[in-house]
């Protein structure tokens, strides 16, 4: 599927198959498609190149009414002068489902809400939490075939959004429904979905689920993007001394097995590497311990409750290592640290793709 506006390519040959009932996040950041995607799939956007199907159907031309989804807005969109029962009821009545089955199916979604008690009132005098779920309700009346969100928590303070990302998840579960939710934060994809579709630029990245993503990201980019501090990079080689293998990062050596710097080799169009370490498979030392750790020094640390991030500056490269809650250092202390070599990341210098 392409979409373009003008000279500006909106959505780039991005395909994605969901599966019945499957939760799939599309994350990336602001401007890199992922709402474009979705409007393309609810029918709101014409697209440039491509085919839709929803089951069987082929969607192309069918017009949003007809497509048998449920699209939720970040902004709710919800009626200011209807009450929170002609809001959910809405959709059904376009649909002239009869008043009967139109009560019954609006206050059974009510009830599983927990609603009930707001149908009678007004958009303006309901909390965020609250109108979102009046939006949600008003979607599953429908019975619809695939939901599809944008960015519905976004709205909401933080203590609600942590809430309502849980009773999110478990209502999909319980209705069994498909459903596509854009997001540009990475905890709520994390956290809520069977695989994530990561965008950037227009053009999907990597399409995994969240354990995947995290331990083995397809790129640079996408293991820079996901993940709380970001990975750390370094620019290297691989270096032969004698019977030794060495991760040559000028800064820094890491000596490695022979057999696993053969493989890396073997795997690439050069011998120009980026390593990659995550700030948790960091281990900041105050005295040495042995062989393969690194010069550094202190450049700030940042007490964030449950661990501590420590700043870390590596002769030209600034790296954020994670140490436990209470570590205490003074900046321009220097430390030794410690790469977890079973975690690191080998990625093409020219390509900047996985190699190992």
């Amino acid at each position: 599927m392409s979409k373009s506006f003008g000279k500006v390519v909106a959505v780039d040959d991005v395909s994605i198959k969901v599966e019945d009932k499957e939760f799939v996040a599309l994350l990336g950041p602001s401007g890199c498609g992922k709402t474009t995607t979705l409007r393309l799939i609810a029918g709101l956007e014409v697209h440039t190149g491509g085919d839709i199907y929803i089951g069987e159907r082929l969607v192309n031309d069918l017009s949003p009414r007809d497509r048998n989804i449920a699209m939720v807005f970040q902004s709710y969109a919800l009626y200011p002068h209807m009450s929170v029962f002609d809001n959910m009821a809405f959709p059904l009545k376009v649909h002239k489902v009869p008043k009967d089955e139109t009560k019954k199916r609006v206050m059974d979604v009510a009830s599983l809400l927990e609603v009930q008690n707001l149908l009678d009132r007004k958009p303006k005098e309901l909390s965020g939490g609250q109108r979102q779920r009046v939006a949600l309700g008003r979607a599953i009346v429908r019975n619809p075939e695939v939901f599809l969100l944008d960015e519905p928590l976004s709205n909401l303070d933080a203590k609600l959004r942590v809430y309502m990302r849980a009773e999110l998840k478990r209502l999909q579960r319980n209705l069994g429904v498909t459903t596509i939710y854009v997001t540009h934060d990475q905890v709520e994809a994390l956290t809520m979905s069977d695989r994530i579709a990561v965008m950037n630029e227009a053009k999907l990245q990597q399409v995994d689920g969240p354990d995947e993503l995290y331990s083995k990201p397809a790129n640079t980019w996408v293991g820079g993007f996901i993940g709380s501090p970001p990975m750390n990079f370094f620019d290297c080689t691989i270096t032969l001394e004698g019977q030794r293998a060495l991760l040559d990062a000028s800064e820094f050596k890491l000596e490695i097995d022979p057999e696993l710097a053969e493989a890396i080799r073997n795997r690439s169009s050069s011998n120009e590497f980026i390593l990659g370490a995550r700030p948790e498979d960091l281990t900041v030392l105050k005295a040495s311990l042995g062989k393969n750790e690194i010069s550094a020094e202190i450049y700030v640390v940042e007490p964030v409750g449950e661990s501590t991030i420590v700043d870390l500056k590596i002769g030209k490269y600034l790296a954020k290592a994670r140490a436990p809650a209470g570590f205490k250092a003074e900046i321009g202390e220097k430390v030794k640290i410690k790469i977890d070599k079973e975690k690191m990341h080998i990625f093409d210098k020219a390509t900047e793709e996985l190699v190992l």
